[in-house]
């Protein structure tokens, strides 16, 4: 026992604790009692776990008190006279054998996998400290070298919160549209808000904000990670940062980056205090794929050091390697009973504790795959997906699957449990293929539409999982989409070469900004067109922070690592008029709701109405012949049986460069919406049931038509 381990108790009293006692293997993590703290630590393959405490500071290691009992697979100990404030970290003995999937190296300070609060070195965290497990020179070999000085400590957190009797919003998918942003960049510029709270938890949280938010009509702001994360040293040599926040080291701490004041964790519950108050839900984007650990030259942060064939995919046959099916060279085994229970745990934790309504989950076949021993194929029934099943706490919350990763079989969209929701990347690349010109079929379209029966329909899903969406964080904004055939991603370092080379963009004739007015109307006709279709189809529409006032972003389709105007949305050059559009389309959205949460059958009733039929422009039904034609961009959808009113309502569509008619069905017609209109209003209507009976169809444009007189059957074929 070397000299700090031989006076540790000594050196305890002399804070003011007591003798270290076996206390309890639960709950995982360091838990306040009022009469000390009990430390909880799971390793299954460690000899011992070491509790290291240090100063206010997290400078100076002040004693190493090795933890006294070993119940299971968990360490623990109790320490009293401790309480809310003591910094700490961990260390663990083992066997030092990456051939067999074990890098245990005491020499490396670890940090609680459960920490509430992070302790970072002053000056940041340094890459380039002491942190591998491994000699740099001869791998097979650990590195004695203590990182104590330079690595993350814990805090221990003890914060009650006075909710004022705060309540969720709990809105039914049928009403939610969920909006996708970023922190910092929303507020970063928005006029309104004080200049010190600009970026933050506060500024999100503001009432400028808020009244963004209810202008629109949204009900839930989905935020990019917010859980505190670690920059990439790659990044930060090229002086940028990991903006968008994939890259988590604590699942349980909101990050401090995003806070006005020095207690994140109170100004994020104050955050979700007053959305809700503005009967705004709270989802958030979270990463329990991968960790900041990195492949097997990455540092010895965390669970590396603490057990690392337990926490991490490795290959059967080269243990000292990383399966990567997260590209971001590890992947969590969530599969092993302790890291499921992290991640429960963690879930828990932000709607018990900080109130949020629901998860959107990165790259989530992770979470559904065989563990060990077993085919990496994903499952839809797997144990992750059982636990939030019959979980008290989160079977209520939203939840929605990015529904793809990099591994084996990796595309999985329609393939997640019945509840769930899922991005539908099919919505997106059809509705644009449709509207810019790419390779689609008006079959496709209106599939689309009509919410992807071919995904989700057979599985017994309903059409409401699917959320729809053209733009999201990850590529072009809706106004780049318009602007630009080729990505411009110079500013991210890697000679343009990252994100996505398929966008099925189209810049209208010029690349970039323009004063043509030919272009601009073109560019603002399509804006128009792609919200009312994200808008008006059958599912759960989702809009990026940004698209609905024109945000651009130079062109550059993966700008994660720009922390700057690039990504701040520029409210002083916003699109009023856009916003406009969008709030009058999220309006009509909720009035009537053109599409019913339930699946259509497309067969007449008794009175031999259908509930929803395709039409051609002849106002004639779809055909085989007419549903798989690749050169038409027009049709219409008679909706007998709409969401929220009895009386039918019919889409009209333009996706061509021309003017068209559209010959109406029988009814006495009155438009709700045409997006050839800069505000989508239109008083156009029938003085008389079938006078006239065509409607001057505008080139790429949709139209929404009611029927205000009692509803008429419509003669012709199901759809």
């Amino acid at each position: 026992m070397d000299r700090l381990s031989g006076n540790a108790q000594s050196a305890a009293a002399a804070q003011g604790f007591g003798a270290l006692e076996p206390g309890r293997p639960w709950p995982l993590g360091a838990t306040v009692d009022g009469a000390g703290v009990n430390f909880a630590v799971f390793s299954a393959h460690a000899t011992q776990i070491d509790l290291c405490l240090f100063d206010a500071g997290g400078t100076v290691e002040i004693a190493r008190l090795p933890l006294p009992a070993h119940s299971g697979d968990v360490w623990h100990g109790w320490l009293p006279g401790a309480g809310a404030g003591l910094v700490y970290g961990l260390r663990a003995h083992g066997p030092w054998r990456p051939d067999r999937g074990h890098r245990f190296n005491p020499a490396k300070l670890l940090l609680d996998p459960w920490a509430r609060e992070i302790v970072t070195p002053p000056g940041g965290f340094d890459w380039r400290g002491p942190h591998n497990g491994a000699d740099r020179e001869h791998p097979q070999h650990l590195d004695p070298r203590d990182n104590a000085r330079q690595a993350l400590k814990a805090r221990v957190v003890d914060d009650p919160f006075d909710w004022q009797g705060d309540r969720a919003p709990a809105t039914p998918l049928a009403d939610s549209v969920i909006y996708e942003t970023h922190v910092r960049g929303f507020s970063r510029q928005l006029p309104g808000v004080p200049e010190a709270e600009r970026g933050t938890y506060a500024g999100l949280g503001s009432d400028a904000a808020i009244a963004h938010f209810k202008r629109l009509g949204i009900t839930a702001v989905s935020l990019l990670p917010v859980q505190q994360i670690l920059d990439e040293p790659r990044l930060r040599d090229l002086g940028l940062v990991n903006y968008w926040g994939y890259n988590t080291i604590g699942f349980f701490c909101p990050d401090p980056r995003y806070a006005a004041t020095a207690e994140p964790r109170a100004e994020f519950r104050r955050m979700v205090q007053r959305l809700h108050a503005a009967g705004l839900e709270v989802l958030l984007d979270v990463v329990y794929n991968h960790t900041p650990e990195g492949d097997e030259r990455g540092p010895t942060l965390s669970w590396r050091g603490l057990d690392n064939a337990s926490w991490y995919r490795l290959p059967p046959d080269r243990r000292d390697r990383y399966e990567n099916w997260s590209g971001c060279g590890n992947t969590l085994d969530i599969s092993h009973p302790r890291a499921l229970q992290m991640v429960m745990d963690s879930l828990r934790h932000w709607v018990q504790e900080m109130h949020v309504d629901g998860f959107r989950f990165d790259l989530a076949p992770v979470l559904g795959r065989g563990g060990a021993g077993q085919a990496p194929a994903f499952d839809g029934a797997a144990p992750f997906f059982k636990a939030l099943l019959q979980d008290p706490v989160l079977q209520r919350v939203k939840l929605i699957a990015e529904p793809w990763d990099i591994g084996p079989g990796g595309y999985q969209v329609g393939q997640f449990p019945r509840g769930w929701l899922e991005w539908n990347d099919r919505f997106r690349d059809t509705a644009r293929a449709f509207w810019l010109g790419g390779d689609c079929t008006r079959g496709e379209f209106a599939l689309r539409l009509a919410g992807s029966s071919d995904l989700f329909q057979a599985r017994r899903r309903s059409p409401l999982e699917s959320v729809n969406y053209v733009v999201s964080h990850d590529g072009y904004t809706l106004a780049d989409l318009v602007s630009y055939d080729m990505r411009h991603n110079e500013a991210n370092g890697e000679d343009n070469r990252d994100g996505h080379g398929h966008n099925l963009s189209w810049n209208c004739g010029w690349e970039g900004p323009t004063t043509d007015p030919t272009v601009n109307d073109r560019r603002q006709r399509l804006q128009r067109a792609l919200l009312a279709t994200v808008l008006l189809a059958q599912g759960t529409p989702m809009l990026a922070a940004g698209d609905e006032l024109g945000h651009s972003q130079g062109g550059n389709n993966n700008p994660y690592c720009q922390d700057n105007p690039t990504t701040w949305i520029d409210w002083a050059r916003a699109d009023q008029a856009l916003i406009g559009f969008t709030a009058h389309l999220l309006a009509l959205r909720r009035r009537l709701l053109p599409l019913a949460p339930r699946w259509y059958s497309g067969l007449p009733d008794a009175r031999g109405r259908h509930d929803l039929s395709w039409l051609r422009r002849t106002g004639e039904p779809m055909t085989p012949e007419h549903w798989n034609n690749r050169t038409s961009r027009i049709l219409g959808a008679w909706i007998g049986t709409p969401g929220r009113t009895g009386q039918a309502l019919l889409l009209l569509i333009n996706g061509r460069d021309r003017d068209a008619t559209f010959r109406l069905p029988p009814g006495c017609w009155v438009a709700e919406l045409d997006t050839a209109n800069a505000d989508g209003r239109c008083h156009w209507q029938q003085a008389t049931a079938g006078d006239p009976d065509h409607y001057p169809l505008s080139a790429r444009s949709i139209v929404l038509l009611r029927d205000a007189a009692p509803t008429a059957p419509l003669p012709g074929s199901p759809a």
